[in-house]
């Protein structure tokens, strides 16, 4: 497969803290990382630096064979889709004008082209047209969480990164959520960085689980690699709840994991 991102020799310090040192990593187009680890593992760390937002002490960073250094910042940053967890939408925009407001800035001319587009990723979303011309304070935390979404893709970016994004929404609405991420990403083939504190959605979601502890890399595998054969006690402590759920023990696997 082609590469899209990668972290060489990544060092990134606060303070006297070390959040990560040497850290290498190499992303695949197309693939849907699942980032999960310990508090302060530097997992919202590296997925910051992907678009610039965090600036590493040393090392650097790739996008499609170009260091970001080199790059316009505020280009890339209009290229790369970014949600988060919570509502981080205009207050003062209508539904329509937040989802079009990255496609805006790209193709001021081109109107109609930004409304299809806002047409379709509502749609894709599970927002009704009728939601067009509300404002956010009039959206549920679902809808809102829906419609940051729909902007962080409405100018078809190649990456989207998503950190915690389902983290403040109730249970029911976060598994209908994760069912339109995975849809959107079989359906575009967007590269999709996702952050997550939760072992069951890194495990649902990804193609690939990245698992951090203390700066360092425990585990980069295939999610069904992850259960089976846990690389470090770090990791087999970490997904000891889904081993047992799937009956697998390290001399057996009873249930299919997928």
């Amino acid at each position: 497969m082609e590469e899209i991102i990668r972290f060489n020799n990544i060092k990134k310090s606060y303070g006297n803290k070390t959040i990560v040192e040497e850290f290498n990593l190499l992303i695949e187009k197309g693939e849907f990382l699942t980032i999960i680890g310990s508090s302060g593992s530097g997992k919202t760390t590296i997925l910051k630096m992907i678009n610039g937002l965090i600036k590493p002490e040393s090392g650097n960073v790739f996008i499609k064979n170009k260091n970001i250094e080199e790059e316009n910042i505020i280009d890339l940053r209009r290229n790369i889709g970014y949600a988060i967890q919570g509502s981080v939408l205009f207050p003062h925009m209508t539904v329509e004008e937040n989802i079009a407001y990255v496609p805006n800035l790209l193709n001021k001319k081109d109107k109609e082209k930004t409304k299809s587009a806002v047409k379709k990723w509502m749609d894709i979303v599970g927002l009704e047209e009728d939601m067009l011309n509300r404002y956010p304070d009039e959206l549920s935390g679902g809808q809102q969480q829906r419609v940051g979404i729909a902007r962080s893709l409405a100018a078809s970016p190649d990456i989207l990164l998503m950190d915690e994004p389902f983290g403040a929404v109730d249970e029911i609405t976060r598994g209908q959520l994760q069912e339109e991420i995975l849809n959107i990403h079989n359906k575009t083939g967007i590269t999709i960085i996702f952050v997550t504190h939760d072992i069951s959605e890194a495990i649902k979601l990804g193609t690939k689980v990245l698992v951090m502890n203390e700066g360092k890399i425990e585990q980069y595998s295939e999610p069904k690699e992850v259960l089976k054969n846990p690389a470090t006690d770090f990791v087999k402590a970490l997904v000891s709840r889904e081993r047992h759920f799937y009956n697998i023990t390290d001399d057996n696997e009873q249930k299919s994991i997928y």
